[in-house]
């Protein structure tokens, strides 16, 4: 039976690992035929690629999914379903909501053309395999833009933190081959990749299972050699596995991003241990001075939880006194989201969620401050800035600068410039807000 060529919309939900998942997806559909559009109200087919990592983000899932089904009524013939809440509650989804024509799971998202193809015959399609998907690399991603991307270095987590399910929608942890990383990096650089931002559940573990012993600063070391690179960025290290190799490689090599995404979660030993986290304050704390003291001019950032069951007034404290003390760079907070299946579920002491609020805004604020702190300090300095688009009210330029990941830090607004997507210009800071640089084109040369 023949495949009609439709067209297809994506709402890709969730964390970086998820988009690049969709980009795999859609990578397999363009090459199947069919047509990606930018505009669901336009798409004959919606694939809506969920997370479920807490209870906030399965509401979104959930909401993007039944915004997808009012499409039905319209244009849209046929609904598809991918990703975290697939993996996690097919059944359900299935039969609580009947608009749903396919669902496809974390461990087979690579059948999705095959899934499009049966739910356009008139079948109502389970697609959801073991979670024990290896990446591969020969399917061409639809990536977002050319001169900055993810690259996932390993699949899956083997940590299994307390309060977490990612071990159970997305299997355990699983190193690609440094073969088949430095083949991808070089059909994106190819195709004009200037920053490489490397992801995984835990990147510092990389290696461990495949290799038996961790190999990450090899991998930058091989990476680095990459001619058209000019940023290459580590996200989700934990502390763990923080070699002297992988600092030395950080402080001597010059296209790797003096910048550290460290999830620390709390600081508190006995929370720590609740969480099934390893290390405790004190190693923690060494950790983060070795870092500074070794790597100048590193730029830290890092998560917690508030509100964990049992965590007390002056659990808390601590951990708000911690954050104080180190000053931070860039912090995320998170409210602790109850998930069945996970072993903090089942413990005593569930914090009141206005008691989870309060600490939140509490944590944030002081935060904010330090950002605000740091950030002027920056004022009268030269930064490299990757530009990322215009800026039509300054009459100029947005971008980064190497101490911001893309979407979840800062950015710097350059008044009066002409730059392209993509490009690195000099700019010299002039102000600050609390995330945000402000300045004009230095007189140092472009990269």
């Amino acid at each position: 039976m023949g495949v009609d060529r439709v067209q297809i919309g994506f709402v890709s939900l969730g964390c970086t690992k998820n988009q690049i998942d969709s980009e795999l997806m859609q990578g397999l559909l363009t090459a199947g035929g069919h047509t990606l559009v930018a505009n669901v109200d336009e798409a004959e087919v919606i694939i809506v690629n969920t997370c479920g990592f807490i209870q906030a983000a399965k509401e979104e899932s959930i909401q993007a999914i039944l915004a997808a089904a009012e499409h039905k009524k319209r244009r849209c013939r046929q609904l598809i379903v991918a990703g975290c809440l697939s993996q996690r509650y097919a059944k359900e989804l299935l039969q609580d909501i009947p608009e749903v024509d396919g669902l496809v799971g974390t461990g087979s998202f690579t059948t999705i053309a095959e899934v499009v193809r049966r739910v356009q015959a008139g079948e109502r399609v389970l697609s959801v395999g073991e979670t024990d998907y290896d990446y591969e690399e020969d399917i061409e991603r639809a990536t977002s833009n050319e001169y900055s991307a993810y690259v996932k270095i390993a699949e899956g987590c083997s940590n299994w933190c307390s309060y977490c399910v990612i071990p159970l929608v997305r299997g355990g942890y699983r190193s690609r081959s440094m073969e088949s990383i430095l083949r991808e990096v070089a059909k994106l650089e190819s195709k004009g990749l200037r920053e490489l931002n490397l992801i995984a559940q835990d990147t510092t573990r990389y290696g461990i299972d495949r290799y038996g012993e961790p190999r990450l600063a090899e991998l930058l070391e091989k990476l680095h050699a990459i001619a058209g690179l000019q940023w290459i960025r580590l996200l989700y290290c934990y502390p763990d596995f923080f070699t002297d190799g992988l600092i030395e490689a950080m402080a001597a090599l010059p296209k790797i991003c003096k910048y550290v995404d460290m999830p620390l979660q709390h600081i508190n030993d006995r929370i720590l241990s609740a969480m099934h986290r390893r290390g405790t304050k004190q190693e923690i704390i060494a950790l983060l001075h070795k870092l500074r003291a070794r790597i100048p001019g590193l730029t830290i950032r890092t998560t917690f939880i508030v509100g964990f069951p049992s965590e007390t007034e002056e659990e808390f404290r601590e951990l708000r006194q911690f954050v104080a003390e180190m000053k931070f760079d860039h912090v995320g907070v998170f409210k602790y989201s109850r998930e069945e299946d996970t072993a903090a579920d089942a413990l005593e002491g569930h914090v009141d969620e206005s008691v989870k609020e309060g600490r939140y805004q509490e944590l944030m604020l002081l935060q904010q401050e330090i950002s605000r702190e740091r950030n002027q300090r920056l004022v009268g300095t030269v930064q490299m800035v990757l530009v990322e688009g215009p800026w039509p009210e300054g009459k100029g330029v947005v971008g980064r600068a190497m101490k911001d990941a893309p979407e979840v830090d800062g950015v710097v607004y350059v008044r009066g410039a002409q730059a392209s997507k993509g490009e690195f210009i000099a700019v010299q800071v002039q102000s600050t807000s609390e995330y945000d640089l402000f300045g004009v084109i230095s007189h140092e040369s472009r990269q």
